[in-house]
């Protein structure tokens, strides 16, 4: 089978801006005088910011609108981003191979448009070839929709296409979509799952990489 494209997630996989959410999340907490832990923290990497919205106000006292909530995120996280964007090794050496060999990418990510072109804007023009934020999407990861969606603007086959993921929400998103998936686990741990291809690191990965694996599979 021949690599149609590739979908690759943000938050965790492309950049390491979990750690901008975790203490975005503290801080909202602590402002309404609830706990939290790293624990919770860690079971929100992944998921639909309104997902996570409505965990907050469940387990951390967050006495606002899960709307609100998401924007509260939002606005710090992006903050952040734009004073430093941790890149994660290997990310941007991925992107530019996948992008002289001419294979399509798009960018799938719960994170919201603004999030995304802070990030978008720091690399050259045309590095995707479409870009799938969590506030496009009705049903966000675990959900198949997000990636079923950057499938059909590409016009490609989502089971001819390799999914990057760095957590166990978005790889069962792209796997419920037909998706080969290549897991980079990073700040949350990843359960083996048959077809399910670990790296250590984006730096194992380039265009001629993905093309044999999905040849392989």
């Amino acid at each position: 089978m021949e690599l149609a494209a590739v979908l690759i997630d943000m938050d965790g996989t492309l950049v390491d801006t979990e750690p901008y959410w975790m203490a975005a999340e503290f801080a909202l907490v602590d402002e309404f005088g609830g706990s939290w832990s790293d624990e919770h923290a860690h079971a929100l990497v992944g998921n639909a910011l309104l997902t996570s919205a409505h965990y907050l106000r469940e387990h951390g006292g967050v006495d606002l609108e899960p709307e609100l909530i998401v924007e509260r995120l939002l606005t710090s996280v992006v903050a952040a981003a734009r004073e430093e964007l941790p890149w994660r090794p290997g990310a941007r050496e991925l992107l530019a191979s996948l992008r002289a060999a001419d294979v399509p990418v798009a960018l799938v990510t719960m994170s919201y448009d603004v999030l995304a072109q802070t990030m978008i804007d720091g690399l050259p023009a045309g590095t995707f070839d479409a870009v799938i934020t969590g506030d496009q999407v009705v049903d966000g990861k675990p959900h198949p929709e997000a990636y079923l969606t950057a499938a059909a603007r590409l016009g490609v086959d989502p089971t001819h296409c390799v999914a990057i993921e760095d957590s166990p929400t978005g790889l069962a998103s792209a796997e419920a979509a037909g998706c080969v998936v290549v897991a980079v686990p990073h700040r949350v741990t990843v359960a083996p799952a048959p077809r399910r291809r670990f790296v250590d690191s984006l730096t194992a990965l380039n265009a001629e990489t993905l093309r044999n694996w999905m040849r392989q599979s």
